[in-house]
């Protein structure tokens, strides 16, 4: 326990968006309208998919533990991101921010691993339809939920512990309106060189492979494709994996906009970085309902029907 006995202070300072707090009042309202469309519209389907017994298939399974994702997500940002903007209540304890700190983290890690699944369901139903029913079972499902899961506790299990370890003693206060790793080991007066190396190994190991394995499985996709006869058969495929591309781009597109900016944008103004980072947490989880109701017919069948039941 020696490690852990270094100095560290009793609680961080969280910031909105920095040179523009006067617009912190400002911002709260679409950052609530924001968690709103987050929240409720990930429920939806969830609910949409509980109760809709044709949407009991594995791209809908897939589809519940991806809004799961989101609204855990959204859940571990809300109290902080609210409380900064809304109150200009800034501090947090130290402890609380490790475990903020570990949920965004897994919940996001563990959002790459559902798409790279999502991409595998779409694979297998493109390029080889006549398994899919063998291959995807409820059993495989499940299977592959928790190895997602458990990949993303295991993986970013020892970073609070790295944190830990190191003495904070240069200021108290984050970039951010929630806590990141990246974040709170710039605070530490000691060599964090084993924080930088380990969250490189998670980032490369896990998201750079996650998107890698992505882009694989839509290259034998679309040689599948291009082999189909038909133009219009050839569009009806594509088709079913348009939500999934949206969704893949939501996710990917931002963080590696966050990485580019902090990789080569070191001169740009903080709240650039600030920016980017809010998009990487926040849009995903509004754009992933919205993008699966509008493009996909059968969970908005769904959500039809179970508005219409409510309202009877």
């Amino acid at each position: 326990m020696g490690m852990f006995n270094v100095s560290r202070p009793a609680s961080f300072l969280l910031t909105g968006i920095p040179s523009l707090e006067s617009l912190h009042p400002w911002l709260a309202g679409p950052l609530c309208v924001m968690y709103a469309v987050a929240l409720g519209g990930n429920a939806v389907i969830l609910q949409a998919v509980r109760l809709e017994p044709s949407l009991h298939v594995p791209m809908y399974y897939f589809l519940s533990m991806l809004s799961f994702s989101d609204v855990a997500m959204s859940m571990a940002t809300l109290p902080t991101v609210l409380r900064t903007f809304c109150l200009d209540a800034r501090s947090i304890a130290f402890d609380a921010c490790l475990v903020q700190m570990f949920l965004i983290h897994s919940f996001s890690m563990m959002e790459s691993g559902i798409l790279l699944a999502m991409s595998f369901d779409r694979y297998v139903a493109i390029c080889d339809p006549l398994h899919y029913a063998t291959v995807l079972t409820n059993e495989f499902i499940a299977g592959m939920g928790l190895a997602v899961t458990a990949r993303s506790f295991v993986t970013l299990f020892p970073l609070p512990f790295l944190i830990k370890r190191l003495p904070i003693c240069r200021s108290n206060v984050l970039s951010h309106s929630y806590c990141l790793h990246p974040d709170m080991m710039k605070l530490a007066c000691a060599d964090i060189t084993i924080n930088s190396i380990y969250g490189l190994f998670v980032l490369v190991s896990t998201f750079g492979m996650d998107l890698l394995f992505i882009f694989l499985s839509y290259v034998l996709i679309l040689r599948s494709v291009m082999a189909i006869a038909s133009h219009e058969e050839r569009l009806k495929a594509l088709n079913t994996c348009v939500s999934h591309i949206l969704a893949v781009l939501a996710f990917y597109v931002p963080m590696i906009g966050v990485s580019t900016v902090h990789r080569f944008g070191k001169h740009a103004p903080r709240y650039i970085h600030v920016l980017m980072s809010n998009i990487y947490l926040f849009v995903p989880p509004v754009l992933n309902p919205l993008i699966y109701s509008a493009k996909t017919k059968e969970i908005r069948r769904a959500i039809s029907r179970m508005l219409y039941r409510i309202k009877l």
